[in-house]
């Protein structure tokens, strides 16, 4: 068994130096607005380099401040950007590792779920991504003990995605977190158009409403929106930006959105 898995993108995606990263981390959720409203049982959050969507993420992070002492596992799902890989990659490792230090992977949660043929074990689709490592930071600053089931999907159903998050759904002890950025390299304009739509059909919980080419994480949120329609759930839109608003020029942008779900 992998006993940590390294940060792969620390220096690049977020800042290396812990004292730094912690400093960031702070100041993006500081610059939420506080609101008052019941905390999310899942939530979407975009995971690029945080100078671009570091922001957009904390405001959906910013609203996990009362489930502090409350969530003790993180069922976290993001795409795999680096390897063709079939179905949902869970890691073999004990913890992942970030400057800010290591949380715990649920051993047993994974282990519950090698009956699901979609799921198995591939540290080597783990080792390079950047999907679920960039939310650490955000969840260690924002929740206090917690564990991971760090999954990244690939050529997978939403009913797939749907098995597996119902196995894991839990009480209010797990929280889930679904990893994607919107659309990709369009101008700040069609890009706009684009993730409007994409935030509608989420909203409406209708993952065929959202086509192959406008989130990255298309499929871990299709799982999510058919478990949410199917246990009742309302979700929610609170952030709807993109790289043009936050760091980048606007000629080729990346979309990002925070939903909740309740």
């Amino acid at each position: 068994m992998l006993d940590v898995r390294p940060p792969a993108v620390a220096g690049s995606f977020y800042p290396e130096d812990p004292s730094q990263l912690a400093e960031d981390v702070r100041g993006y959720l500081a610059a939420v607005p506080a609101t008052n409203g019941p905390a999310p049982k899942a939530v979407i959050v975009p995971h690029a380099g945080y100078i671009y969507s570091g922001p957009v993420a904390a405001t959906a992070y910013a609203r996990l401040a009362a489930l502090r002492d409350v969530v003790r596992r993180v069922v976290l799902i993001g795409p795999a950007h680096y390897l063709p890989i079939r179905g949902l990659a869970a890691s073999a490792a004990a913890a992942f590792a970030t400057p800010l230090g290591e949380v715990p992977v649920d051993r047993a949660a994974i282990d519950g779920l090698r009956d699901l043929p979609q799921v198995v074990v591939r540290d080597d689709a783990h080792e390079p991504e950047h999907s679920l490592e960039v939310q650490l930071p955000f969840l260690q600053t924002v929740l206090g003990d917690f564990a991971i089931v760090p999954l990244v999907a690939g050529a997978a159903s939403y009913d797939e995605v749907r098995a597996v998050l119902e196995r894991l759904w839990g009480g209010a002890e797990t929280l889930i977190v679904i990893s994607s950025d919107l659309s990709h390299y369009h101008d700040y304009a069609r890009a706009g158009r684009l993730d409007a739509e994409t935030a509608a059909a989420i909203l409406a919980l209708d993952a065929d409403a959202i086509g192959e080419e406008r989130a990255c994480g298309r499929i871990p949120i299709g799982g999510l929106l058919r478990v949410a329609r199917a246990k009742g759930l309302t979700a929610t839109s609170i952030d709807l930006r993109n790289s043009g608003d936050t760091a980048g020029p606007r000629s080729h942008v990346v979309g990002y959105g925070s939903f909740l779900f309740n």
